[in-house]
């Protein structure tokens, strides 16, 4: 058995994961900024210590580290100096680290699929600061300093809050006109590649990462084995309601006016990286083996939409 601090335990991910720890036999510490339950009940969480900490805290990496865990798992690090305070306080003890990154360290692709090896190109202040996090653990890796691993997911998805539409943004309206068959507009001929992952596949590759030596000090990618373009995600969709999808292409401006302008510059930033990202390294390292497809990870997301009130479908069964 081994102690596992997760920082940020509540949500997508680690409501997976601490489950999942705590059947692999680890002593889970949870920590999370509020008393918000996890998405999913589970009867593992009764075993596992939970314990509310505001990282925004001069006092928090300090916090984490009297926990004396043989590894700490942070969800919800998103600048480079809450990552240097937690290393500062880690440090004279080492437990291994592991870090929840993106793909969007990633700017546009140049090459499909992208490897963990691609030169980072990240724009955007998510994107960016998710690059200089990852440099910054790698470099304190090499350097003798706390070990780390650092998983980049895709587009997180599962049962209990909004997903990624296959129009590349978050719009319910997709999913209703998808479902009833109408004409759903897209850019770019629908040629965005979008790579979703379902959270306990993600969950998956957390825990192994925990287990795997030759892990530490590199980068994995945490997607489903597949990427899909937007139209082929709103085709997977569409023959959940035994329908062919209505396309409508349309021009970015064209676009804009009809979905609105916080919809399609959410559209954009998913389009217009265009990542579709290799799981090679997370298979032969880490024995990562997604459980979902894409399209499968979106219907189950879906339909809990559709269950608690926020996705009409016309009462259809799908």
């Amino acid at each position: 058995m081994s102690r596992v601090v997760v920082i940020g335990a509540t949500g997508h991910i680690g409501t997976y994961l601490v489950p999942r720890l705590v059947r692999a036999g680890h002593e889970v510490i949870a920590l999370s900024r509020g008393s918000r339950d996890p998405y999913h009940p589970s009867p593992e969480w009764q075993s596992v210590q939970r314990v509310t900490a505001d990282r925004e805290t001069a006092s928090f990496g300090d916090r984490v580290a009297a926990f004396e865990a043989d590894a700490v798992i942070d969800l919800v690090c998103f600048t480079p100096q809450q990552a240097q305070d937690l290393l500062d306080a880690l440090r004279p003890t080492k437990p291994l680290l592991v870090h929840c990154g993106t793909i969007w360290v990633h700017g546009p692709a140049l090459r499909s699929p992208i490897t963990e090896d691609e030169p980072r190109t990240a724009y955007g202040d998510y994107g960016v600061a998710k690059m200089h996090i990852e440099s910054l653990l790698h470099r304190e890796t090499r350097t003798g300093g706390v070990p780390s691993v650092v998983l980049h997911p895709g587009h997180i998805s599962g049962p209990g809050w909004p997903v990624i539409t296959p129009a590349g943004n978050l719009d319910p309206t997709v999913w209703t006109t998808l479902a009833l068959g109408k004409p759903l507009p897209l850019p770019d001929n629908g040629l965005g590649v979008l790579h979703h992952v379902h959270a306990d596949d993600v969950a998956q590759a957390f825990e192994r990462a925990l287990t795997r030596p030759a892990a530490i000090g590199s980068s994995f990618h945490t997607v489903a084995a597949q990427a899909m373009t937007m139209r082929g995600l709103a085709t997977g969709v569409a023959a959940w309601f035994g329908r062919e999808p209505a396309f409508d292409m349309v021009s970015w401006a064209e676009f804009e006016t009809r979905v609105g302008a916080d919809h399609a510059a959410t559209s954009r930033d998913h389009g217009h990286r265009n990542i579709a990202a290799s799981i090679d390294r997370s298979r032969d390292v880490l024995g990562y083996s997604p459980r979902y497809t894409v399209v499968e990870t979106l219907r189950e997301s879906v339909r809990w939409l559709a269950a608690n009130g926020q996705v009409d479908v016309g009462g259809q069964e799908f």
